[in-house]
């Protein structure tokens, strides 16, 4: 009998019931930088003034506490990745550890994150690119953003990959010369700014449900790091590099989080809350202003632009492409959805199809980003919660207490208590669209459709 803990990714693949259909064709790197695009590592110049409204200025504190209740959710990703090693996402992964009920009813909470992630990220670029050039209406920018990633991910992952790379090593360098221009105006104390830890701690103003009221807004930044997990029938590494990247890419981008609101709330130390709603949206574009003048704003509006809407917003469409590809490859969604164009590898079907509901929604709520924010997040912290629950009844038998027992149960109680403390509106969408999940579901067992995923009866070896 062969050793579990010796196959090949596509044998992994095979006794999960699976024939091997995509290309494996990543490697680690490509998976670290595809994580660290996804959650874009300058994500807090477009919420910047929100977060910093709700928190009192603490956003440093907010991301800081971010890091640690997705890394419990990134632990858990990991343990399940090597369990499971298919595309998919925590749809397949609470499918298969718990009930394929459930499972359906994780993929569909998520999938209204992958779904309005990627329109999300287009409104936000077009604002963007307003404050660069007003002139430009910003239908026209959403439909420029949506026709280029989709001709991008349309040449294949190898193609994606390449064009993570360049986006990813633009950030970057945005971020080092802000953060280098940023620590000069606050050592020479522009505009009273001077060295403090105030914004990681201020005890006249914290508060827990203050903390999780902005972490609610925050966690979007860190959205993005399970979509290194519908890359895992891509990967060359297969499971072990997925959950590797997972953890790393997590690390890497909650260090740059901390380290770059920090910087800006130093710059602002006179406030505790922007006047009005276009200050708050235009917060890092102000701050940009005061660290190096005007044409520093505009580098940081271009930064938005380029990191939501192209970068982010490229593999965001991967994403959610290859999430609808394994629901449908299981029945559970129309099966055209499955079909993998021969030339490319990649689920064409289902990369068009994301596009076009990109395009609809994005004209339909151009300028709502906190709107769409808020309903996002909802889904993807229902889901992430599941996952946790997926985990400790998987390896209840495992006798890893740590790892299946602790993890799971500490990273579940964040997450609802950070959905507790959400915005009402998106607790009023988030439940309208399970229930609508629910409704699905029973429709397709009226049918005869099974929710039962294509797993063979033995269940894989816990690591």
């Amino acid at each position: 009998m062969t050793d579990a803990a010796s196959d090949s990714p596509d044998q992994e693949l095979a006794r999960l019931g699976y024939r091997p259909e995509l290309r494996r064709r990543l490697g680690l790197g490509d998976l670290l930088v595809y994580g660290l695009v996804c959650m874009v590592p300058t994500a807090p110049f477009a919420i910047f003034g929100g977060v910093f409204d709700v928190s009192h200025g603490m956003v440093p504190l907010v991301y800081l506490v971010g890091f640690g209740a997705m890394l419990f959710t990134a632990l858990s990703y990991q343990q399940m990745a090597q369990a499971f090693p298919v595309a998919g996402s925590v749809y397949a992964y609470v499918g298969r550890g718990l009930h394929e009920s459930v499972g359906f009813l994780a993929g569909w909470a998520i999938l209204l994150d992958y779904l309005l992630i990627p329109t999300l990220l287009y409104v936000i670029g077009a604002n963007a690119m307003a404050s660069v050039w007003p002139a430009v209406p910003q239908h026209a920018w959403i439909v420029f953003f949506v026709v280029l990633n989709t001709a991008v991910n349309l040449r294949g992952v190898e193609t994606t990959a390449r064009a993570n790379l360049v986006f990813l090593g633009v950030q970057l360098v945005v971020l080092a010369v802000f953060a280098v221009l940023a620590a000069l105006a606050i050592q020479r104390g522009a505009y009273g700014a001077h060295w403090s830890l105030r914004p990681l701690y201020d005890p006249t103003a914290f508060s827990l449900p203050m903390l999780f009221g902005a972490l609610s807004m925050a966690v979007l930044s860190f959205l993005g790091f399970d979509a290194i997990s519908t890359l895992t029938e891509e990967s060359r590494g297969g499971a072990r590099a997925v959950g590797r990247a997972t953890v790393v890419s997590l690390a890497l981008v909650a260090a740059l989080f901390v380290l770059q609101t920090w910087l800006a709330a130093l710059l602002l130390p006179e406030l505790r809350r922007f006047p009005d709603e276009a200050a708050s949206n235009n917060a890092f574009f102000e701050v940009g202003r005061r660290v190096a003048g005007p044409w520093m704003q505009i580098v940081i509006a271009l930064t938005v632009a380029v990191g939501a809407a192209l970068a982010n917003a490229l593999v965001s469409q991967a994403a959610t492409s290859r999430l609808l590809f394994a629901m449908a490859r299981d029945g559970q969604l129309p099966r055209f959805l499955r079909k993998v164009h021969a030339g490319s590898g990649v689920p064409r079907r289902a990369i068009l199809l994301v596009a076009g509901l990109s395009l609809v929604l994005g004209l339909l709520f151009l300028g709502k980003i906190a709107l769409l924010a808020t309903v996002c997040n909802f889904g993807a912290l229902t889901a992430f919660a599941l996952l946790h629950v997926a985990v400790a009844w998987h390896f209840r038998r495992s006798g890893r207490w740590l790892m299946h027992g602790v993890v799971p149960l500490v990273g579940g109680l964040i997450l609802l208590y950070v959905l507790y403390n959400a915005d009402r509106l998106a607790q009023i969408g988030g439940l309208a669209w399970l229930a609508a999940g629910a409704v699905v579901a029973l429709v397709l067992r009226r049918r005869g459709r099974s929710l039962q995923l294509a797993l063979d009866q033995a269940s894989p070896p816990a690591p």
